[in-house]
């Protein structure tokens, strides 16, 4: 053989032999993690929002919306602060023996999810849920219902109708607008109670004004010379004239209150601003589990939900019967309480809300009330410009409260002082896409 040919052999071979170990080396060899694994058991959250950097502008719109969206889609564990072993819901005497695995779940009673988008997620992120996504209101008062009438059951008989009120979760979608309405419709009988108190105190004698706002009769009140308030012939609304937008009976004021109340009832997840700084309410080894801005962005995620749109058929007779519908629901005259449209004078969302109750974040807590203008969610949603600059937002209700007669009068524990027969007019928009 050709020495100079062999050489070239042995050297190809060797350069084959460098040339797979490189290979080798590199296929087996792992890159460095720009940051350190998730390894073993870990909370979900990443850590938690200020709410000094909400009020800053520190954070942007889009990092708000998305730090609540997140908070909205996590499947809390208990690593995140999920469960409540020794307490039930938010009132102030809300303790109970410590309920731990298998007990730290209950359908009835709660804790009973994991996740918000759990059960708002028809037609997708933020709307509403089916049957088997249903909530038992006043049944998180309980301390674990069981139906054996044990302790759990403060040791009574019970059914599933009297332990709570079986509701389904409703669609969130232009949430901002329906508080927003809620909180100047409040304003505006505010405005005629002060009117009233003014009047009888000038003149000496008792005053009676008729309540409207926006259009909608809440009755009349009646003011004396010495400032009280006769509110017996109030109609549709709580004595305190506050106009509370959600749940079906209309016993809450805010999408604060609803989240701090949701997180708890739900989850298990305790807001400071309910439970006190570095408070372990619920005796979980976790304290601080929902920090203020965490609420904040919560909120701010579900009031930037955009509206409802409404979408009429192609079809020419599918059109044409819709539209004979919309004839129809107003010759019935269902129209006088599910009211079309009503006029919102401002769209720019403020937090917090300065109605809420003692135990959410209050106005003169906060430096700066965080502002943002409402998506108006494109022209299929059907918001159009108003008289004297205002929005028509198509929601089709009164935000007022209704006695409905013995057939809806089927519920056995009353809501908030809420009579069993009366419900808060049905919104209607998005009704479509709702079970």
């Amino acid at each position: 053989m050709n020495p100079l040919s062999a050489t070239r052999k042995s050297l190809a071979f060797i350069l084959a032999i460098l040339a797979w170990a490189t290979l080798a080396a590199c296929h087996n060899t792992t890159a460095e993690p720009s940051s350190a694994p998730r390894i073993g058991d870990t909370a979900t959250l990443d850590g938690h929002t200020s709410q000094d950097d909400i009020e800053s502008g520190s954070l942007t719109l889009d990092q708000i919306v998305e730090r609540g969206e997140h908070l909205f889609t996590t499947s809390f564990n208990t690593l995140d602060g999920a469960g409540r072993p020794e307490t039930t819901d938010v009132s102030p005497d809300n303790f109970r023996p410590a309920r731990t695995f298998p007990d730290n779940f209950n359908r009835i009673s709660g804790p009973d999810a994991n996740a918000c988008s759990s059960c708002h997620g028809v037609p997708r992120l933020g709307g509403g849920g089916d049957n088997a996504t249903n909530v038992f209101v006043l049944a998180d008062g309980f301390h674990f219902v069981n139906f054996d009438g044990g302790e759990g059951d403060d040791f009574q008989a019970h059914t599933l109708r009297t332990v709570g009120n079986e509701r389904t979760s409703l669609g969130l979608f232009g949430s901002g607008y329906i508080e927003l309405l809620a909180r100047e419709m409040t304003e505006d009988m505010h405005a005629i109670r002060d009117e009233a108190r003014k009047q009888a105190r000038d003149s000496g004698a008792p005053v009676s004004l008729p309540l409207t706002a926006k259009g909608v009769e809440f009755g009349t009140i009646t003011a004396s010379p010495d400032g009280s308030l006769d509110t017996s012939r109030v109609e549709g609304v709580d004595p305190d004239l506050v106009i509370r937008p959600f749940m079906q009976k209309g016993t809450i004021v805010s999408l604060r209150e609803f989240a701090v109340k949701a997180m708890n009832q739900h989850f298990g997840m305790q807001a400071s601003e309910r439970f006190g700084d570095a408070v372990d309410h619920d005796a979980d080894g976790m304290a601080d589990e929902l920090s203020r801005g965490d609420i904040s962005t919560l909120v701010i995620f579900q009031a930037m939900l955009p509206p409802p749109g409404r979408v009429m058929p192609d079809h020419p007779e599918a059109r044409a019967a819709a539209q004979r519908g919309e004839a129809l629901f107003s010759a019935l005259e269902c129209s006088t309480c599910h009211i079309p449209e009503l006029p919102l004078n401002n769209p720019v969302f403020t937090e917090p809300n300065p109605f809420n109750p003692a135990g959410k974040l209050q106005v003169f807590e906060v430096a700066n009330a965080y502002s943002v203008p409402l998506p108006d969610g494109g022209e299929a949603t059907g918001l159009r410009s108003g008289p004297d600059d205002t929005i028509m937002v198509p929601v089709f209700t009164d935000l007022k409260r209704h006695s409905m007669g013995d057939i809806l009068n089927n519920e056995t524990r009353e809501e908030e002082m809420v009579p069993t027969d009366q419900w808060l007019t049905r919104k209607l928009w998005g009704f479509a896409n709702e079970p």
